[in-house]
Order: structure tokens, then C-alpha cells, then sequence
């Protein structure tokens, strides 16, 4: 059960970096079909890669954040990540473990897919990063970590009223959830509101021989990281407190 869990949890989150790394890589990156495709098109991608990555992960419980799982910690009306799964330190560092790794994966099978794109001419070090992790349109780090923080806890709480309201939308509603934060509170940092979806790709960024790739850009790298934790335990807490 453990190793089928953290296969399910790393190849969910592999899944959701691969789409929503690979609908950034489309819009950014010169000379690709999706070239210009604007901010719309990257909410719907990872929305999409969120839906997709859930349906793939079924088994751990599809969180492919440690947000998500800091939230179910933080909820006191939780006990299990996912049906036969309990809440203990070992299993939360167990689905750390496979969320950082997959979302490793899924950022370095985004840049074999553009492995061309990348090394043309065209796109500058910051574009590239782009591709790999999230960054501020105005930097100003206390206020860039309080708009993560509150991009993660309506991630984490309206995930925890999906589970007490009928519906038959799925892992759909998760990704529709996405893509309205992304479209409505995403703008300031480009809402990572998932530390695994930043720092495992921005990881592959310093790793992998991309042409003038420049920085990784790690003074900012804690504030994505920080911020969702920040934002997922509220989100968990508030849930389990308030119904």
C-alpha cells in the first residue's frame, strides 16, 4: 500500500507539472503554436492538469500539494489522507516526498517537449524561468507571501466543503477551482499556492543544461514555499472549525 500510494502521489503530480508546465512553455517560449496565447490559456492548462493529475493520483487521495496535505493535517475533522491511509508523520513525509519528486519529473519532461524552444533564439533567462516556477510582477516579498497565503487557503477550503456538499463533479471540480484562482487572485505572483509545483521545478531550472538559462531566482524561492504552507494550514483549520 505505502510504495502503491507514493507511485499514485508522484505520478499525479508528475502529471499536473507536465500539463501546467507544459501550457507555460506554449505561451512564453517564442516560436511554439501556442506562442501569445495570454493569461487565460495557462489558468486553463493547469486547471486541466489539476483535473487530469487527481483522476491519476485516485489512489493517495490526489493531493499533489503539500498544501493540500499541511490543510487535511491542520483539519481536526480529518484522519485519513486517503481511504486506508492514516495521518502519521511517516505517511505526510511520504506524500512530501512524492510531490517534489513528480513535480521534479513533470518539469524536466516539459523541457525535453521544448528542449528546442528553449535553446532558440528569442528567449531571454527570465522567460525560460518563467517556464519552471512562479515569480512577482511587483517584488515586494511580505505582500507577495500574503497573496499566496490567501490563493492556497481557498484552494484548501473550498476542498474541504467540496467533500460536505453534493456533487458529481470530481477531480473537475478541483481543476475549475484552479482556474478561478488562477483568473482571479493569480496575477500579483502567478499563484503557485503549491510549494512542490515551484520548488521541485525550479530545482530542474539549476539542473538541467538549458542554454542562457541565468538564475534560479532562489532569494524569492522560499516566499511560494512559505506562503502555501501558510495558506493550506488556515484553510484546513478554518474548515474544520467552522462546519
Amino acid at each position: 500500500m505505502t510504495m502503491e500510494v507514493f507511485l499514485a502521489e508522484m505520478l499525479g503530480t508528475m502529471t499536473l507539472l507536465a500539463f501546467g508546465g507544459g501550457v507555460v512553455a506554449n505561451v512564453v517560449l517564442a516560436r511554439t503554436k501556442g506562442f501569445n496565447g495570454g493569461w487565460l490559456l495557462i489558468n486553463f492548462g493547469w486547471g486541466l492538469g489539476v483535473f487530469s493529475g487527481v483522476f491519476v493520483a485516485a489512489q493517495s487521495g490526489g493531493h499533489l500539494n503539500p498544501a493540500v496535505t499541511v490543510g487535511l493535517l491542520a483539519n481536526p475533522d480529518v484522519t485519513e489522507y486517503a481511504p486506508g491511509v492514516a495521518i502519521t508523520l511517516a505517511s505526510t513525509l511520504l506524500y512530501f516526498a512524492a510531490q517534489m519528486l513528480g513535480a521534479f519529473l513533470g518539469a524536466v519532461i516539459t523541457w525535453l517537449t521544448y528542449r528546442n524552444h528553449f535553446d532558440a533564439d528569442g528567449n531571454d533567462a527570465a522567460v525560460k524561468l518563467a517556464v519552471f516556477s512562479t515569480g512577482p510582477e511587483i517584488r515586494n516579498k511580505p505582500w507577495n507571501v500574503l497573496t499566496e497565503v490567501v490563493g492556497t487557503f481557498f484552494l484548501v477550503f473550498v476542498i474541504a466543503r467540496f467533500g460536505d456538499t453534493p456533487h458529481s463533479l470530481g477531480p473537475l471540480a478541483a481543476g475549475l477551482l484552479v482556474l478561478a484562482i488562477g483568473a482571479s487572485l493569480g496575477g500579483p505572483t502567478g499563484y503557485a499556492i503549491n510549494p512542490a509545483r515551484d520548488l521541485g521545478p525550479r530545482i530542474a531550472h539549476a539542473l538541467l543544461p538549458i542554454k542562457d538559462k541565468g538564475s534560479s531566482d532562489w532569494g524569492y524561492s522560499w516566499v511560494p514555499v512559505v506562503g502555501p504552507l501558510i495558506g493550506g494550514a488556515l484553510g484546513g483549520l478554518v474548515a474544520g472549525a467552522a462546519f
